[in-house]
């Protein structure tokens, strides 16, 4: 039985007062909130909290409204050609990855531009043509993406050395030690590869920009997988220089999805191998000659040899307004809002107790801001510590226009040191995955540590998102979780 009160959640007129005093800096940035009222007006208009920056950034109406002007204005054609209308086309894409280079600082005699579809697009374009091989490495921390995960196929299949670094609790950062001696072991002159995210889609922990030079000087190329960086963080390549970056415009803008791109270095360009061709990546190739001496085709040099078929032309313009439009805002101003209204969310759920004093929440990974973003992993537990399910509190959340996200995001490794899972307990479900069923894999596992739920906050985010969720948090306090069947 309980018989203490759990602590109340102060109005809202009075929170964000206490608020602004402990973050004053928060003040300099209310020309964002004038912003949340006008691009922004559909959140308010229908209740909706939207906490769910890192699974995508939401668009301004001035993005769209721009774009749409803009193809109601002209006539555009496929760029593959010197007809009129495709070359006005080919002018706007070019523009755009100008653009682009220009945005991150990139020199264009040191990096290029390869549009793809997205973030994972990029990855699969440096995994398929890394010129992985016996004697080389492929190092990757446990945090990272499914994408980035998926490369080690490439070069396993090429008999390259996998390797991951771990993470350590609680903050689920790497052990840097660790890693410098991992780096040292690069056999000089081999293809080595070490990837990492600048910021981790499940935690917010910021991993040190400066293992990209310090990898390089071991002899290694580098991936920093920088989409759940730069929505609001600077990433400046002209001090900053790793090999490749990928990334997705939607997480930074919102609008257009379907257009990611791949940041290449000119001098880490050269040594991937393309292990096929198509429309739009070749200068030559011919069916007749394809049997004798010679491959049959002449690749395009360049950005243009990677960008199969035909790119999503008509959307490129958009990009550019996008980052126009991030432009004129600043991303430091965006960095600041960000770091203000994380960090109070974080002491706030941190400080929910139950009327037993037992903790509401535990977080996964930092629980200050320094060196995170704005992304947070957690799950609830109730007065006797047992483990909400995600899924169902997600479907609560749903319930009270709530957009938050629930699940492992595409990040197994995070979820497996986060949660205590088992090496064995995996290693005996993958050992026979023909046959086990996802429900089976849950029950080896322990159903309810599957995954967590996670909050993040963005550009449009404003006091009022966070005070409602956690409003949405105090909900929880003094509520049992329904027991597990048993199977």
């Amino acid at each position: 039985m309980i018989h203490t009160q759990a602590a109340q959640l102060a109005p809202q007129e009075a929170a964000l007062a206490e608020f602004r005093q402990k973050y004053p800096t928060f003040d300099a940035t209310q020309s964002l909130d004038r912003l949340r009222a006008t691009e922004y007006a559909r959140l308010d208009a229908q209740h909706h909290v939207y906490l769910d920056y890192t699974g995508g950034g939401l668009y301004a109406e001035c993005q769209v409204r721009e774009h749409m002007k803009l193809l109601c204005s002209r006539v555009f054609g496929n760029p593959h050609s010197t007809n009129p209308a495709s070359q006005v086309m080919t002018n706007l894409v070019e523009q755009a990855r100008r653009f682009v280079l220009g945005y991150f600082h990139a020199s264009p005699d040191e990096y290029v531009v390869i549009f793809t579809p997205n973030a994972s697009g990029a990855l699969k374009l440096v995994g398929e043509s890394y010129p992985f091989a016996q004697g080389g490495r492929y190092l990757l921390t446990f945090d990272n993406h499914n994408s980035v995960n998926g490369i080690r196929e490439f070069a396993q299949a090429k008999g390259a050395a996998i390797t991951y670094v771990p993470l350590e609790p609680p903050d689920l950062r790497v052990n840097e030690a660790h890693l410098h001696r991992l780096l040292a072991q690069a056999l000089p002159g081999q293809p080595n590869l070490f990837a990492y995210p600048a910021q981790s889609n499940v935690t917010g922990v910021q991993h040190p920009l400066e293992w990209i030079a310090h990898a390089q000087q071991q002899g290694w190329d580098v991936l920093v997988d920088c989409a759940a960086f730069v929505p609001s963080n600077r990433l400046d390549l002209s001090i900053w220089q790793p090999d490749f970056v990928p990334l997705s415009f939607y997480k930074m803008f919102g609008y257009p999805t379907g257009i990611g791109c791949l940041l290449a270095r000119k001098s880490a360009l050269t040594k991937l191998r393309r292990p096929w061709f198509a429309g739009g990546t070749i200068t030559l190739s011919s069916v007749l000659a394809a049997d004798a001496t010679g491959s049959g085709f002449y690749l395009t040099p360049g950005e243009a040899g990677f960008e199969d078929g035909t790119i999503n032309y008509l959307m490129l313009p958009a990009v550019e307004i996008g980052l126009r439009y991030l432009e004129a805002i600043g991303v430091e101003m965006i960095h600041e809002r960000v770091g203000c209204l994380t960090g109070w969310l974080l002491e706030q759920l941190l400080a929910l107790r139950h009327s037993n004093s037992q903790p509401v929440v535990r977080i996964y990974g930092p629980i200050t801001t320094e060196r995170r973003g704005g992304t947070i992993a957690f799950n609830f537990f109730d007065p006797s510590g047992a483990v909400f399910d995600w899924y169902a509190i997600e479907g609560d959340a749903n319930q009270n226009g709530l957009s938050l996200r629930s699940g492992c995001f595409c990040n197994p490794g995070v979820r497996e040191i986060a949660l205590g899972l088992v090496r064995e307990d995996l290693a005996s479900v993958f050992r026979q995955k023909e046959r086990m069923t996802y429900e089976q894999f849950l029950h080896v596992i322990d159903g309810r540590k599957q995954g967590s739920l996670r909050v993040s906050v963005g550009l449009a985010t404003n006091f009022s998102d966070v005070y409602h969720f956690l409003q949405f948090a105090h909900t929880i306090i003094d509520r049992f979780a329904p027991p597990v069947l048993a199977t």
